[in-house]
């Protein structure tokens, strides 16, 4: 038989929760402590739990890799905000990115969209043909992707949106091809958090998260998750989560679900504060474009309408300015309130210019035919004030822009003024 026979239906999403988002972030996961009545789990750092006779522990514990109280309390958490049935958590984003790719037989085949993040495509390019893991990548994934499904086809890969560029996918286009050809989807929800968008509602199979960004939120704990509703998912990918070994640590996943609980508020303000600074960007004569899927002039905001709550754009954005990598660099050095470094999703505001940073590793060629070029800067607004961080994006493009015109037409030829 061949593959266009093994047609796969999405899996049934978990049952409609009782209650919303916020109550959900604040109380799954999060039941009161039996003996002490401690509203807030403690943190339990044993590695190992007392057994009564071989084989036959005291509770439902045996060793930390395998499972522990913190990292359990956090998985239940994510999976009820995720709408879906079963999270696993795991050591970082990229852990979680190879955990799913080490599921793939030998031979299997990929097809990514083409602007992933630049460790994704360094796991795809470097290590997945390791073990004989095809990826194929491409710019419309909507568009042509019956063009490259192959019989050995077993996976699809979006970010939505893409990093750095905010491209947008509609998974349910996607979903709904991939599914006729036995095809699972995964999607990538870093950039937006579960808040923002539910990608199991739009029929992905997997959803993914670096835990260190949004659902975090604080810049303090490096981790990654998976949600999901099969339950032939949840014995392979929990299978692997112990087998290999790389998991959360306690006092990681206590810090990750502690974030979590307020990821509704943050997500919410760092919106509004990228969509005004999106806004100021736009109107600027000293950028070129502007990269944001919650303002109207983005290719896909109808995408963004239909699949994000409220037609959020997130706190995430782009902008090529004007004067190429040196202005990116100065416009970085320029700011007061932004402060350069990579990274996203934390309360505190970032940039950084992809190219020369988090998307170096890729081909400068690769790299401009899907929109990353040297004038790109990459900002993540955090929670501080709107007006605020729109004052200092406005002062920085003046100094990075407009105040070397100024410079050198006083320095003139020779040192000799030209005015």
């Amino acid at each position: 038989m061949t593959f266009t026979d093994h047609p796969i239906e999405t899996p049934p999403r978990a049952p409609s929760p009782v209650h919303r988002f916020g109550t959900l972030a604040v109380h799954a996961g999060a039941p009161h402590d039996p003996s002490t009545g401690a509203v807030i789990e403690p943190i339990s750092l044993s590695t190992t739990f007392a057994q009564t006779s071989v084989g036959k522990p005291v509770g439902i514990y045996e060793y930390s890799r395998s499972s522990n109280p913190n990292r359990d309390n956090f998985e239940t958490a994510v999976a009820a905000i995720e709408n879906a049935k079963y999270a696993l958590a795991f050591a970082s984003g990229s852990a979680t990115t190879a955990i799913i790719l080490q599921s793939l037989a030998a031979g299997s085949h990929v097809i990514s969209v083409s602007d992933v993040y630049g460790g994704t495509h360094r796991y795809f390019t470097q290590v997945a043909k390791a073990h004989g893991v095809k990826v194929t990548f491409t710019p419309e994934i909507e568009v042509d992707i019956r063009d490259h499904i192959t019989s050995e086809t077993k996976l699809i890969w979006i970010e939505t949106p893409s990093n750095p560029t905010l491209r947008l996918v509609d998974i349910r286009a996607v979903a709904s091809q991939a599914h006729e050809h036995g095809i699972k989807v995964v999607v990538d929800n870093t950039f937006l958090s579960p808040y923002v968008q539910n990608p199991l509602d739009h029929g992905a199979d997997i959803v993914v998260h670096s835990v260190t960004k949004y659902i975090n939120g604080h810049s303090d704990v490096v981790m990654g998750v998976a949600a999901f509703n099969s339950d032939e998912m949840k014995q392979r990918l929990g299978f692997l989560q112990n087998a290999i070994g790389a998991v959360p640590s306690a006092f990681d996943s206590w810090l990750a679900h502690r974030g979590l609980k307020t990821l509704h508020l943050r997500a919410r303000e760092a919106t509004v504060n990228a969509t005004a600074v999106a806004h100021a960007l736009e109107a600027s004569p000293h950028v070129i474009s502007v990269n944001y899927p919650g303002i109207d002039s983005h290719p896909h905001r109808a995408i963004a309408i239909k699949q994000h709550r409220n037609g959020m754009g997130g706190g995430m954005l782009s902008f090529r300015i004007k004067g190429g990598h040196a202005a990116a660099e100065r416009f970085c050095q320029s700011t007061s309130l932004f402060t350069l470094a990579e990274s996203l999703g934390g309360i505190e505001s970032l940039i950084e210019v992809p190219s020369s940073m988090t998307h170096s590793g890729i081909p400068k060629e690769d790299r401009e035919a899907v929109g990353v070029f040297d004038d790109l800067v990459r900002v993540s607004c955090g929670i501080e004030d709107a007006e605020d961080l729109k004052a200092d994006v406005l002062q920085a493009l003046e100094k990075a822009v407009v105040l070397p015109k100024i410079t050198n037409g006083l320095n003139g030829v020779n040192g000799q003024a030209t005015l």
